[in-house]
């Protein structure tokens, strides 16, 4: 496994887990930006914003969990991609309404693009108005 590769995966897993940025930001540029095209991220711009905001995800879906589909490494240019499934059930207080007890199932892809062995950049690829409505919220 590439240096890169390592250390998406673990920060893939750091992140998936809602360790939120205390523990990311050992893979990353301290100014990592992120972009989303997606309305629940829309206001988030940095990975920083983004590691904490899955941390605050997993406190209203306590089962939250990941499944790794896909994990390919582009070497010439710098960047790994990941693709996987979350799974997670609204039962925790917060979020923009109480706990509807609905599930959701969502793909989604990260592209991590690199400078030297630290993830630089974060792209995430996910549909959340799907998600959204399958967990009630829309």
């Amino acid at each position: 496994m590439t240096a890169i590769a390592e250390v998406a995966q673990k920060f893939f897993e750091a992140c998936e887990t809602g360790k939120g940025w205390n523990v990311c930001k050992e893979y990353c540029t301290p100014d990592a930006t992120f972009s989303a095209q997606s309305d629940a991220l829309a206001e988030i711009d940095d990975v920083r914003g983004y590691t904490d905001w899955m941390k605050g995800l997993l406190g209203l879906m306590p089962d939250g969990h990941y499944e790794v589909k896909s994990f390919a490494t582009d070497e010439q240019r710098q960047n790994v991609c990941a693709y996987g499934v979350f799974f997670g059930t609204h039962t925790g207080e917060g979020g923009p309404c109480p706990p509807t007890g609905k599930s959701a199932q969502a793909d989604y892809v990260y592209v991590m693009e690199f400078d030297a062995d630290k993830i630089r950049h974060l792209t995430k690829i996910w549909n959340s108005d799907h998600t959204m409505k399958e967990l009630g919220w829309a």
